[in-house]
């Protein structure tokens, strides 16, 4: 085979990482003579065959042939499958609801550089210990995502580019070095004197913010972690002149790394079958379609009324959703420190709900219904993840439809190679209380784009620390937003939006009570969302 070819592989490999020795090399040339790819098609099959090596428990650095050979066989073998697989591939053998409680707990492990799995039993009460490694685990990815990114992490070819890269130091590299220039990464913190400070795993820093003009897009509250860039003085402090959100690591660049991990305790799939999945979906589903709904008041007057002309409409129009998911609050007002009345009435609204879906024979059947606490409905606990809603006030509901799920919040659907998280909290307004830094005069569009940066730059759904947002420490990792979803719904009493940043689609679906009633339509197919809105006719 030709040095040009042999150039060709060792590039593509080489971009993950990877060294070949003469054996591997000539695998590879093998398997490239043996698949007859054409030359338009070289570069996307070693890549593949790369992405799918560097998966493997036993891959190293430096290609072993025999893995290669190994990976090579069950490609084959999984290509072969695909069209027999074809006719009996079922939407509802690949749609899962997965509740907080039953994801799995994956710890980063700072000596293997990669997420370990935890099998200690896990409580509610937590442990001191849990409560500081959920913290040093948040700082771990992000800090590993941030030394991948391209203005951090060297290249492996020679080039002058290594001059213009950004080294991160640690708090206990500034001791003694005043007057010099330091970027550090850290978690934004009060201390006991109420001054704001960076802590990161070596210690902290006390920040001074009279040197920054402006920081950079996002919503820095307590707790969040950071990139800051200032002057270390004579006073141990830091003289802050930039801060920015750590930078965001697309979900297909996480999967490419940490693939044959089974985040969610369904099943790991392989890049190739995400890929395979990808093509039926757009193919085959293009019409299906998952309804999210968001404080739906059953007690307000419009809502059933709102509800059944939604249900009129699907029937109408011979479209009826796969999933419709309702989150809280299912009331207008707080009932947990209610009397008997109060919570008889909040169980007969969700008896109405039951006797009003089950009207509708074709929905009831086919229709998955999953129901989210909000902040004001009755559950177990309000710590997040919260437990699901009461059993004794949503019998009827659970005795009635076929396919009703009591989820937690949050909870995710994986739905083939997708990964939906959704979460019913009051988030903005909680971001903003406790923001410490943001951009002046920002309008209402920044705000819901800074929001959802932030989270997802972040990558957890409450990056706040657990005076301002309770969390069960041991069940912090449901919380986690890595590898990013492939939808996030924020499902908030701030009004309905839909962002896409990073290749993850963020929607807020708004609020479903009054006169103008709004819902999100989530397309897989499309991977995106529509706002809808039902206006009801004014009596009289």
């Amino acid at each position: 085979m030709s040095n040009a070819r042999q150039i060709i592989i060792i590039k593509v490999f080489r971009k993950f990482s990877n060294s070949l020795g003469p054996e591997a090399l000539s695998v590879v040339e093998d398997i490239l003579l043996e698949s007859e790819l054409d030359e338009d098609e070289i570069d996307s099959g070693l890549e593949a065959l790369a992405k799918e090596y560097n998966k493997q428990d036993d891959a190293t650095m430096k290609v072993s042939p025999d893995v290669l050979r190994r990976v090579y066989e069950s490609l084959k073998d999984e290509g072969g499958r695909t069209q027999e697989e074809k006719e009996l591939i079922d939407p509802e053998n690949h749609l899962f609801f997965i509740d907080a409680f039953e994801m799995p707990r994956w710890i980063w492990s700072s000596e293997r550089g990669t997420f370990e799995k935890a099998f200690t039993s896990l409580t509610f009460a937590g442990s001191p210990e849990s409560r500081t490694a959920s913290i040093r685990d948040r700082l771990n990815i992000i800090r590993q995502c941030v030394l991948r990114n391209e203005h951090f992490a060297p290249s492996t070819l020679p080039s002058g580019d290594r001059q213009k890269l950004v080294t991160l130091k640690s708090t206990k590299q500034l001791l003694g070095r005043f007057g010099e220039r330091f970027l550090l990464l850290g978690m934004l913190a009060y201390n006991k004197e109420g001054k704001l400070c960076l802590e990161d795993a070596d210690g902290s820093v006390v920040l001074e913010f009279a040197t920054l003009d402006e920081p950079g897009d996002g919503l820095f509250s307590e707790g969040c972690f950071a990139l800051v860039e200032g002057e270390y003085t004579q006073e141990a402090t830091l003289e802050i002149v930039a801060i920015g959100q750590p930078p965001c690591e697309s979900r297909s660049i996480a999967r490419s790394i940490y693939g044959h991990i089974d985040f969610l305790g369904k099943g790991a799939t392989s890049l190739l079958e995400d890929g395979q999945f990808e093509v039926r979906i757009r193919e085959e589903l293009s019409e299906l379609n998952f309804f999210f709904l968001s404080d739906i008041w059953l007690d307000h007057p419009q809502t059933l009324p709102g509800i059944q002309k939604m249900f009129d409409n699907c029937i109408e129009n011979d479209f009826v959703p796969r999933v419709i998911v309702m989150c809280g609050n299912f009331t207008s007002k707080s009932i947990s420190h209610g009397n008997a009345r109060d919570v008889q009435r909040y169980q007969e609204n969700f008896d109405a709900l039951a006797d009003l879906i089950t009207s509708y024979p074709s929905i009831t059947r086919s229709t998955h219904f999953v129901f989210v606490p909000g902040p004001l409905d009755v559950t177990v606990n309000s710590t997040l993840p919260r437990k699901p809603l009461l059993s004794t006030l949503t019998g009827r509901l659970k005795t009635r439809l076929p396919k009703v799920h009591f989820a937690t919040n949050p909870c995710r659907i994986k739905f083939f190679n997708q990964e939906i998280v959704i979460f019913r909290e009051d988030l903005m307004s909680r971001m903003l209380r406790n923001v410490v830094g943001v951009k002046q005069e920002v309008k209402s569009e920044d705000l819901k784009r800074f929001l959802v940066q932030s989270i997802l730059d972040q990558g957890h759904l409450t990056p706040l620390t657990r005076n301002v947002q309770p969390v069960l420490s041991d069940f912090d990792h449901c919380l986690r937003l890595y590898p990013l979803p492939t939808a996030l719904v924020l499902a908030d009493r701030y009004d309905a939006y839909k962002v896409t940043y990073t290749g993850c689609h963020v929607f807020n679906p708004g609020r479903f009570f009054g006169k103008g009633l709004t819902f999100s339509m989530y397309t897989p197919a499309e991977v995106n969302s529509e706002e809808c809105i039902l206006a009801l006719e004014e009596d009289g």
